[in-house]
């Protein structure tokens, strides 16, 4: 691993964190190789979960390209390019245990396979076809064959494992896995209902508000900024009369900073994944906790 080159997440959801020394004890299953997400999310109390916050600040699926920028001991601090941010021109950035990177890219393919739903299971390249690790919707990997009724996908390092055509959607080179129209978009996030809010989470895992709204915009192919005050200064201006579903809409404190985004779902009604004890939901957009710190509406589907 060496800085000033590119690196590949192999482990199915890597967090990015403020510094190495930011994880605590509660946090060392993300911290491993595979990562043990599920367990991570179980062990940790709401108290737990609020004290990610300052912590850390994104994720990074299965197959992310990430640029190594600094190397110290165990760790590698990254940027990720397909996340932007006022932060670094390069991309996101944060801490990763060396251990969830790997130096070899995946295998170049004419088309690639991308998760859609929640999770999915990725499975041994055998006829029992065993369940190995589970991955995120928006995992994004090349497609190599079909085996029977799976198919088989390249991974960082060069391994293969197999996973069913029902659980991802396949598309050529840079195509975007679904349609890239606002009303697809509200459909996919509404798929989360009910998945708890994890702060710094971009993931079907777990999502805070800019990342469910991120990462299902760049499954639909469009690539926008991670966090939501870097979210509010991109896109087209929308006026409030003329929300369209997939709009996006924010959320400022009474000193004008953007602190909250949600996803417009069209009928006066807008879909969120709002705060952590709370679940990604679909509220109407006239909720007064949240009509009177409105702050605009932008729009990024072409």
């Amino acid at each position: 691993m060496r800085v000033g080159r590119s690196a590949w997440v192999s482990v199915s959801v890597a967090t990015l964190w403020r510094s190495w020394a930011s994880p605590r004890t509660v946090d060392q299953p993300a911290l491993r190789a595979p990562a043990e997400i599920r367990g991570w999310l179980g062990a940790m109390s709401l108290t737990d979960r609020r004290g990610l916050q300052g912590r850390a600040d994104t994720q990074a699926l299965l197959g992310d390209r990430v640029l190594v920028t600094a190397v110290s001991g165990s760790w590698a601090k990254v940027v990720v390019p397909d996340q932007p941010t006022p932060l670094d021109s390069r991309g996101y950035p944060g801490w990763v245990p060396l251990r969830q990177l790997s130096a070899v890219a995946p295998v170049s393919a004419a088309q690639y396979a991308t998760v859609v739903s929640r999770t999915a299971w990725l499975r041994a390249d055998t006829a029992a076809a065993t369940p190995v690790v589970e991955v995120s919707y928006g995992t994004r990997l090349p497609l190599l064959a079909g085996a029977g009724s799976w198919l088989r996908v390249g991974l960082p390092g060069g391994q293969v494992r197999r996973v069913s055509p029902a659980a991802v959607a396949r598309r050529t080179g840079t195509a975007a896995a679904q349609p890239t129209t606002g009303v697809s978009m509200v459909q996919s996030a509404q798929a989360f209902t009910g998945l708890p809010y994890l702060w710094a989470g971009r993931s079907g895992f777990g999502f805070d508000c800019s990342g469910l709204t991120s990462l299902v915009h760049r499954v639909h192919g469009l690539v926008i900024p991670r966090d939501a005050d870097a979210q509010a200064t991109r896109g087209r201006a929308v006026a409030s009369v003329a929300m369209a579903p997939g709009d996006l809409l924010f959320y400022a404190t009474s000193s004008g900073y953007v602190h909250h985004v949600s996803m417009y779902a069209g009928s006066g009604q807008m879909v969120q994944s709002p705060a952590t004890g709370q679940a990604v939901m679909t509220i109407p957009v006239s909720t007064p906790s949240y009509a009177v710190q409105f702050a605009g509406a932008r729009r990024y589907v072409p």
